[in-house]
């Protein structure tokens, strides 16, 4: 049996159209693995507090006397322990919402989801094999002259890179706000490949 991890930062709750596709992918998901167990973590509930610096001071004093198990820490041992993970957040300001962002300011823990080795070099220490991000957006960034405007996959990319996790899948739906396309069809095959990876994942 695997621990799939779903973290919902889709902040329109049911008029997202990116939950629309995590739960089409859900969904698939659980007709295809039933013996696994999927653990949703909705940031829009939880309201984890940014790292202002009460936070960081708090964490830093826990962190240093070794103090892992504190609550405080909990989102990051969830993360590190998770065999497959899905992340999904719609497409805002070039990026993803602030609260996914601190999310993953929060589970980044020295030795729970990342560490260093003798020579310095650092190594993850996430146990997924594979994560996926789930969004949509309203323009076309896939294509040459626009992708370098898109930073929110990226930056989920590298961080698997830094937890040890080593496949990164992206569904993505885009183009959804462009007038001259057909946004339900867009949409129609996104809901497509989202059973297929539900499915396969």
């Amino acid at each position: 049996m695997a621990r799939l991890l779903f973290v919902d930062a889709c902040v329109r709750g049911e008029r997202s159209r990116t939950l629309k596709l995590a739960r089409r992918f859900l969904e698939a998901y659980r007709r295809a693995h039933p013996e696994d167990e999927i653990v949703e973590r909705d940031l829009m509930e939880e309201r984890l507090e940014p790292q202002y610096p009460e936070v960081l001071a708090e964490r830093d004093a826990l962190w240093e006397a070794g103090r892992l198990e504190e609550p405080m820490f909990a989102p990051a041992r969830q993360f590190a322990a998770a065999d497959k993970i899905v992340l999904a957040a719609p497409f805002w300001d070039l990026s993803y919402p602030a609260i996914l962002k601190i999310y993953l300011e929060r589970i980044s823990v020295t030795n729970i989801t990342f560490g260093y080795d003798e020579s310095g070099r650092s190594v993850g220490l996430c146990r997924a094999e594979k994560l996926l991000f789930i969004t949509t957006r309203g323009g076309d960034f896939s294509r040459p002259e626009t992708s370098w405007m898109e930073s929110g996959g990226g930056h989920i990319r590298a961080l698997c890179a830094m937890y040890g996790i080593p496949s990164f899948q992206l569904l993505c739906a885009e183009g959804l706000d462009d007038v001259r396309n057909d946004k339900d069809a867009l949409m129609a095959r996104a809901l497509d490949r989202a059973a297929v990876l539900g499915a396969e994942f």
